[in-house]
């Protein structure tokens, strides 16, 4: 959430930054005006406190009504407050600065492309087919043991997987990231605390029913909430996570035929980084991300290119963000694989994470978040790219002392 501080004190600057993302600025005037509600209620309340406070026992009835007065107001007070809490969560993070402006997505910007998409001189074949071809992939038997967008990865394929996971795990661990493997469960506070909803438009947590639980959609859910309502000394920052989790999104509404097998799916494996750090630090180690994601696909040898995020397209959390998008040859076109974002300190405040330094000094720290590998999305871009005429599927080179082999081919 926002600091309501500022809220209070610059409410244009507020309704200016939220407008760039395409959210109602009456937001913050609903905000105000319960903030204002909320203080005056409890100035009466504390009033009230501090005159029960001075009553002597021979002042039974001024006590009484007193007594009779708070009952009445406490209520209320409460009422208000938690409009006010879900008001202000309704207000989103400001975009920085140098974000592009625009509400729809060819506001973007092309960075940089990094490589050249293969020329094919026979006809391509989607990761679909192929993974039917080589048994590595079926959605056949995941719509009929889970439903859509369900599917099993077998034989090559399941070893694919795995070989990627570890093969980020071992380079992040290198680059100073402890590895992490967390819950795939998390309580509402946590998922809603890193802007999980799980109702309306865009919702994607499936929850447990009678439970205070949901299924993470991320393990940036679960790095998140691990340092919940601590304060971290400041020689002890940054924190560098790599966290290994299951995925689960709804994925409602039609997407078009771009969705086609593992682009949008229900369940699928990530890993994620996740960094804690002081604000004057937040932006060095975002770039630090985009260089770790940039680096991953550089050594598995497939096109990409990075776009920086337009105002639109940031959600409600990240201040700045960038994505990393494959050549994905059977679209013929760039398809998103990894995403980071600098949520400044929007997520800590929900979470309540604070730094503390050196001279005793306390603030909220800075949160940001990237993919290492989506499973799902990156195997679509190796079966796709590293195919072969005879339907076989060269393993990248990077791959193969995980897999123990340099092609996948049919039985």
């Amino acid at each position: 959430m926002l600091d309501i501080k500022l809220i209070r004190e610059q409410p244009d600057l507020v309704k200016t930054g939220i407008s760039k993302k395409g959210y109602d600025p009456k937001l913050v005037d609903v905000v105000l005006e319960l903030d204002e509600k909320k203080r005056q209620l409890m100035f009466k309340a504390e009033s009230l406190r501090a005159d029960r406070n001075k009553i002597t026992k021979d002042q039974i009835t001024e006590g009484k009504k007193i007594k009779d007065d708070l009952k009445l107001i406490e209520p209320q007070l409460a009422e208000i407050d938690k409009q006010f809490q879900e008001a202000l969560n309704l207000v989103p993070n400001l975009p920085s600065d140098d974000v592009p402006i625009g509400q729809t997505e060819d506001k973007n910007v092309v960075l940089r492309t990094v490589g050249t998409p293969r020329k094919f001189d026979f006809p391509v074949k989607d990761h679909v087919e192929l993974g039917k071809i080589l048994d590595i992939l079926d959605f056949d038997s995941g719509a009929k043991v889970s439903g859509s967008q369900f599917y099993y990865l077998s034989n090559a394929g399941a070893l694919l997987e795995l070989g990627l996971i570890q093969y980020v795990f071992n380079f992040l661990h290198q680059e100073g990231f402890s590895p992490v493997i967390t819950p795939d469960l998390a309580k509402s506070r946590y998922y809603l605390g890193t802007g999980y909803n799980p109702k309306g438009d865009e919702a994607q947590t499936y929850t447990i029913e009678g439970e205070d639980l949901g299924l993470i959609a991320t393990a940036e859910v679960t790095l998140a909430g691990k340092h919940a309502d601590e304060i971290i000394p400041e020689d002890k920052l940054p924190i560098k996570y790599i966290g290994y989790s299951h995925c689960f999104r709804q994925e409602g509404g039609a997407y078009g035929k771009y969705s086609r097998g593992l682009y949008r799916v229900h369940q699928f494996t990530k890993a994620e980084m996740f960094i804690f750090c002081l604000p004057e630090d937040s932006e060095k180690y975002h770039q630090l991300i985009l260089a770790m994601e940039e680096k991953i696909y550089q050594k598995l040898s497939l096109p990409y290119r990075v776009l920086q995020q337009c105002t639109a397209d940031l959600g409600a959390m990240a201040a700045k963000k960038y994505d990393l998008e494959t050549w994905m040859p059977s679209r013929n076109d760039y398809g998103e694989v990894t995403s980071t974002s600098n949520c400044t300190d929007y997520q800590a405040r929900n979470l309540n994470i604070k730094f503390k330094r050196q001279n005793g000094e306390t603030g909220f720290i800075h949160m940001l978040n990237g993919t290492a590998i989506a499973t799902s999305r990156t195997l679509i871009a190796i079966i796709e790219n590293y195919q072969n005429s005879d339907g076989s599927v060269t393993v990248p080179e990077v791959l193969r002392p995980y897999l123990g082999i340099d092609k996948i081919v049919s039985k």
